[in-house]
């Protein structure tokens, strides 16, 4: 027999122990082989799809995040794998086998499921490669769907970076291998495990971390969200850590305590094996709530971006199409009936509409309470309207409704400072007024340096009267329906304004929104892979784990069938500890989450909550997924054991 068949022999009778960490590598590969193949697609390196563009610097930043991910999770995969299989190599070494021979043997093994991963990985991606460039194809709405292809550059890329990867690691782990003495590897698997111990201190600092974490981020604003940010994420971090690694030690010991539900049935055994799994698997545990919460995280943010981009867009621009004319009834600018028809015909007639007389405010100046100019643009200007015209469109747009006082104004601005009065010329006339408050949200289309001032009736009915009726304004706003998707033709009625009056017309609510939905959603189509890869690997590494403590549980079990237990208490007892292993990272990672997401809804003035439970939902469907394969795999295992013996 040579070291190659060995190698191949050795990799078949553990190959349940391997097909966890086999599959999750293949998924590794298949994404980054996909993301590399859309970089160097013919058509994306060539310019021949602009839209693409934006989107390759973030599949860039996304193969690193597979290449730094991927190396940890081999390495720690490959570290745990060799660390269960220590008697065997002392075995090996007892009948001759030298240290040199043991690392190659290793080697050997790496290679061997390196090459199949890689092979499998990149002829997976190649199948699924045309789907994702059929969705991405619709993502950037690119007018034909881009054409499959399979890029030497990904190809190679894939194929060379994953087998260093792989080999890199190999080596590493395989010198770890070569320091153990026989006598240690063959008594690897029976030094005792040693008395659960905890720290008072160290539990204390769990219980502060967590609650001092939740505490900061359940307060947090816009105000503190700087300041706080950083300690949040550091606390909870912490804590998380102290909760696995002590906090759950001190919990099994309360259960033991409680000679009730401790000496209830097969509790006692549940309960004891329980506490050396959990104090075993501290890190992953900890590393899998931390991923869970980090992901469930960011799917929500991108979410809230999305909803509270349309809320912020609308604030500044309530309406779809709005037209302004110098003169009450010049129609200028464009043809309504014809706007209206051009609208009709494609899918989105208008079902709002309202027209409103204002009076343009020249060379605006702020002012605070004590006098002070603010620093504003030499563009700015703004526009008067009358309360009735305020709350009119207020109470179209479903906005609460204003009260004006006599003598005074509104004055619609983003200035976080407080506004005294506005200053300016109406009709060349000088004019001051005093600003009572400001208004955040506006009900006419405004840019970014134009402002609306509200004004009592009766004061606006005086100005108006002095200006004359071919210098007043004439302001125009159309909703249309189903406006999110309005862009295509929102852009046909802006081909009927001519040149000259392109500043008269404000349409681009549409097309704004939809960009910003074009990059939100390509972020999250790029980020679901990223997320699903995190979620495989973290259920792998669980029942990677899990597995690599197969031998020792077996003689556990046999021991309890010699005393009598039967199989479906035994059953009983390894479903219960394989659930609370699979689950209690997911429950960790899930509060963290939620408390996140309550932080997110005050910061951003919006709810998540429904989102969130359906991003939280897909996470436990998966984990459950992986329990149940995981039990059912793992009983099947120790019923052969059983058997066997």
């Amino acid at each position: 027999m040579t070291f190659r068949s060995l190698a191949l022999s050795n990799i078949r009778g553990n190959w349940r122990s391997y097909s966890a960490f086999f599959l999750s590598s293949v998924f590794s590969v298949m994404i980054f082989y996909i993301y590399t193949a859309f970089i160097y697609h013919p058509d994306v390196v060539n310019g021949h799809i602009m839209q693409a563009q934006k989107v390759r610097k973030g599949m860039e930043f996304c193969l690193y995040i597979i290449g730094i991910f991927s190396f940890l999770f081999v390495l720690y995969s490959n570290s745990a794998f060799l660390k269960t299989r220590k008697q065997e190599f002392g075995l090996f070494s007892l009948f001759g086998m030298t240290r040199s021979q043991l690392r190659r043997l290793t080697i050997y093994e790496s290679t061997a499921v390196a090459v199949l991963s890689v092979g499998i990985g990149i002829g997976v991606g190649m199948l699924f490669s045309k789907l994702f460039f059929m969705a991405l194809g619709l993502m950037l709405r690119v007018e034909e769907p881009i054409p499959f292809a399979a890029p030497l550059q990904a190809i190679a890329l894939t194929a060379i970076g994953f087998v260093v990867l792989f080999l890199t690691i190999a080596i590493i782990t395989s010198l770890r291998i070569g320091k153990s003495e026989i006598i240690d590897l063959l008594k690897a698997a029976r030094k005792p495990k040693g008395e659960l111990v905890f720290s008072k201190w160290l539990v204390g600092l769990a219980v502060v971390f967590l609650g001092g974490g939740y505490a900061m981020a359940l307060v947090m604003d816009a105000g503190n969200f700087l300041v706080l940010a950083l300690p949040i994420l550091v606390t909870v971090v912490i804590g998380t850590y102290f909760l696995f690694t002590q906090l759950s030690v001190l919990f099994i010991r309360f259960l033991q305590r409680r000679l009730s539900v401790y000496y209830n049935r097969t509790n006692m055994i549940i309960v004891s094996q329980l506490g050396y799994k959990l104090r075993d698997n501290a890190r992953i545990l900890f590393m899998v709530s931390i991923m869970g919460a980090v992901i469930l995280t960011a799917s929500g943010t991108f979410y809230l971006m999305q909803v509270g981009y349309k809320a912020m867009i609308s604030s500044y621009e309530p309406y779809s199409i709005s037209i302004t004319e110098k003169g009450l009834n010049t129609h200028e600018v464009m043809d309504l009936d014809k706007m209206k028809d051009v609208l009709k015909e494609n899918g989105h007639p208008v079902v709002k509409e309202d027209k409103l007389v204002a009076v343009k405010f020249n060379k605006l100046v702020l002012a605070n309470d004590e006098g002070l100019d603010k620093n504003i643009s030499s563009f700015a200007e703004g526009i008067v309207i009358s309360g009735e015209s305020y709350n009119r469109r207020a109470e179209q747009l479903g906005k609460a409704k204003q009260n004006v006082k006599a003598g005074e104004v509104l004055l619609q601005t983003n200035w976080n400072d407080k506004v005294g009065s506005v200053k300016g010329t109406v009709n060349g006339e000088p004019t001051t007024l005093k600003v009572s408050s400001t208004l955040k949200e506006a009900v006419v289309n405004t840019s970014g340096s134009q402002f609306m001032i509200v004004m009592d009736d009766t004061a606006f009915n005086k100005l108006i009267a002095s200006v004359p009726e071919q210098e007043q304004l004439a302001i125009y706003a159309f909703e249309v329906k189903d406006w999110e998707h309005s862009a295509d033709a929102v852009s046909k009625v802006q081909q009927l304004v001519p040149e000259q009056f392109g500043d008269s017309v404000k349409m681009n609510r549409a097309e704004a929104y939809q960009s910003y939905m074009e990059t939100v959603n390509l972020t999250l189509f790029i980020g679901l892979f990223i997320s699903l890869l995190f979620f495989i690997a973290s259920g792998s590494l669980i029942y990677f784990k899990l597995f690599t403590e197969l031998q020792e549980d077996r003689q556990q079990i046999n021991a309890l069938k010699r005393i009598g237990m039967t199989r479906e208490e035994i059953r009983r007892i390894s479903v219960s500890q394989i659930a609370l292993i699979f689950y209690l990272p997911c429950l960790v990672g899930t509060v963290h989450a939620l408390i996140a997401m309550k932080a997110l809804d005050t910061l951003m003035d919006s709810s998540v909550w429904v989102y969130s439970f359906v991003v939280i939902g897909i996470y436990v469907a998966m984990q459950s997924l992986y329990f149940l394969y995981s039990s059912v795999s793992y009983l099947k295992s120790v019923n052969r054991s059983g058997a066997a013996s």
